[in-house]
């Protein structure tokens, strides 16, 4: 009989001290036994480190690397180095797996050896309340490795890579994309290696201020659309990408106008690829606009949403509540401001009463 194949948990840990205790919790607490848990803590400078010395005092599967603080992709590329099992699992230090996400994955990968990696879809933690994730309708429509090329396909704490199917030399993490180095990395393998989106939700997403996504933010925005600019380069699907490279640099007239004028030429050179891939690009480049329209829209200046939406046409994808705050954005900014900051408010009191408290999905997961 095969033994089950053993399962490295790599967790990157860097002052998790109000989170982490739940995120060790749920994964001892796996339904999936044979697992291995590689925590690094990366120069925490609270408690996190005690907290995992206690953890793993308590079991044998926690092994505990604790040095200075050398950042998140020297940490995950230790992480792999070391790493046992034939599947390696991305866990972070402040999200919470539910009880059956690696035994649900192993199987997905006994089911299909030839599988390179795989994500999963996410419920999100805000507020101590959470909402239900809805699966992305782009995968319904597109081919992973062409949406690849547009946005990072997979939320990073879902993902299990196969070590009996990617090469070593493949399956690594690069500095030059620091705070998009998932996005990098799962653009890499999908164009050599066959993957998988589970369509289920495996993990608790935590939202809040002091994650990676919040704090570099505008860095990751830069370095995402660097990434895009060099993907669509290579397809000779984009010659001038300065176009939609320095709107990550700043977002003005100038900077929205071109960017605008990029989708457009972009879309234009999408309609004349062959049937069987231009729906996944068509997808993609979607997918595309609406990073820039959610970057745009972050600097709260109304009459530069309003120009992206003109220029490349795209008023009919937005939702209509926002169309209705935005029209007036061109020549009344404060009443688009407070128009959108009411539809904000809206959505919060929607949210509100159709999630659900943290405490009550979460209790039987959690420890202290």
């Amino acid at each position: 009989m095969t033994a089950a194949p053993l399962v490295s948990v790599l967790l990157p840990v860097y002052n998790a001290g109000p989170y982490l205790a739940a995120a060790l919790g749920s994964i001892l607490r796996q339904d999936y036994s044979r697992l291995e848990v590689i925590a690094i803590d990366d120069g925490s400078t609270d408690n996190s480190l005690e907290i995992l010395e206690r953890y793993r005092q308590a079991d044998s599967r926690i092994s505990i690397i604790s040095r200075e603080n050398r950042g998140l992709v020297t940490t995950l590329n230790e992480g792999l180095a070391v790493a046992r099992g034939e599947l390696v699992a991305r866990m972070d230090a402040d999200d919470i797996a539910y009880p059956w996400r690696l035994s649900r994955q192993v199987a997905l990968f006994e089911r299909r050896p030839e599988l390179g990696f795989c994500g999963a879809g996410v419920d999100m933690l805000i507020r101590g309340r959470i909402a239900t994730g809805k699966p992305d309708p782009v995968f319904q429509f597109g081919r992973l490795p062409i949406l690849a090329m547009f946005f990072t396909i997979f939320m990073h704490p879902t993902v299990v890579y196969s070590r009996k199917v990617i090469d070593d030399d493949d399956l690594h993490y690069d500095q030059a994309y620091r705070h998009a180095e998932d996005f990098d990395l799962f653009r890499r393998l999908a164009g050599r290696y066959p993957a998988a989106m589970m369509p289920e939700n495996l993990v608790v997403y935590r939202v809040h201020q002091a994650s990676v996504t919040t704090r570099h933010v505008k860095e990751m925005r830069r370095t995402h659309l660097r990434i895009v600019a060099e993907n669509l380069e290579r397809e000779g699907l984009a010659e001038a990408s300065r176009d939609l490279r320095d709107l990550g640099d700043a977002v003005n007239l100038d900077t929205v106008t071109r960017a605008a004028n990029f989708i457009v030429a972009l879309e234009e050179e999408i309609c004349s690829l062959p049937a069987e891939t231009r729906p996944s690009f068509e997808a993609g480049a979607l997918n595309l606009f609406y990073f820039l329209y959610q970057l745009v829209a972050d600097e709260k200046q109304p009459p530069l949403t309003h120009e992206l939406l003109t220029r490349t046409a795209k008023w009919n994808v937005i939702r209509r509540r926002e169309q209705y705050a935005l029209w007036p954005g061109a020549r009344a900014p404060w009443l688009s401001l407070a128009s959108l900051s009411a539809s904000r408010q809206a959505d919060a009191v929607t949210y509100f009463f159709k999630s659900a408290p943290a405490a009550t999905v979460l209790a039987p997961y959690q420890v202290s």
